[in-house]
């Protein structure tokens, strides 16, 4: 337990549910109709420069990688892309929007007894598409324990802040909960806030950054191990 905090909030994707492998498989699906252009390396390097570039106008979610992921085939083909391969790499962005965002182990249990405790108040705040990042929250079934749902187009110091306002709390009484280190973790130690990180076994390459311990900071290998820190 620890002394001050009132709110909990949670990152979505791959932390309550599985999302970052259906992105890779997408683009491992892409890579393979592009074959004839170069390697899997050399393709999904390709397409980092140019999510990276397309960052600012397109901001996160399934969309703007398949737009993403369409450019890259462009160039990489010398404009040579057919209807079909674009087709094709359109089906691959789809499946992504099809995510059951089933939840992950232990998470549905965790949540119900830090509800039922009512010592803090639990928000979900996910960056992404808005119409995706809801569609998963329904299909997951875990809005319910949530008394606040924000979706935003970044996490930073910025985000938290805003989210800190609207629930009437000083920075230091906030909790993230995620798997990324520099979207969920670092904004919120930067703000007095506290923070769990529990890493998940893949990592967008935008997300990589250099993580380090802290006096607010737990780290955690399964989800139902918050509740050894908050209960």
């Amino acid at each position: 337990m620890i002394e001050g905090l009132k709110v909990v909030a949670f990152d979505a994707d791959d932390t309550l549910w599985e999302n970052e492998p259906l992105f890779r498989d997408a683009e491992r699906k892409v890579a393979d109709i592009l074959s004839e252009y170069g390697n899997f390396e050399y393709i999904s390097d390709e397409l980092y420069k140019v999510e990276f570039k397309n960052m600012e106008d397109y901001g996160f979610g399934a969309k703007a990688y398949t737009l993403s992921m369409i450019e890259n085939a462009v160039n990489l083909s010398g404009g040579k892309l057919t209807g079909e391969q674009v087709k094709l790499i359109l089906e691959s962005g789809r499946t992504i929007l099809h995510n059951p965002a089933t939840p992950l182990p232990g998470v549905t249990e965790t949540l119900g007894k830090l509800q039922a405790d009512g010592r803090y108040r639990l928000v979900l705040l996910t960056k992404g598409d808005l119409l995706d990042q809801e569609h998963k929250i329904d299909r997951s079934g875990l809005g319910k324990y949530f008394s606040h749902i924000e979706i935003v187009s970044n996490k930073s110091q910025k985000e938290y802040g805003i989210l800190c306002d609207k629930l009437g709390i000083r920075l230091d009484e906030l909790m993230m909960v995620g798997n990324s280190f520099k979207s969920d973790i670092e904004p919120v130690l930067k703000l007095d806030g506290w923070g769990v990180f529990i890493p998940f076994h893949v990592l967008w390459k935008l997300e990589h950054t250099e993580e380090y311990d802290h006096h607010r900071l737990f780290k955690v290998e399964r989800f139902n191990e918050i509740l050894d820190i908050l209960l």
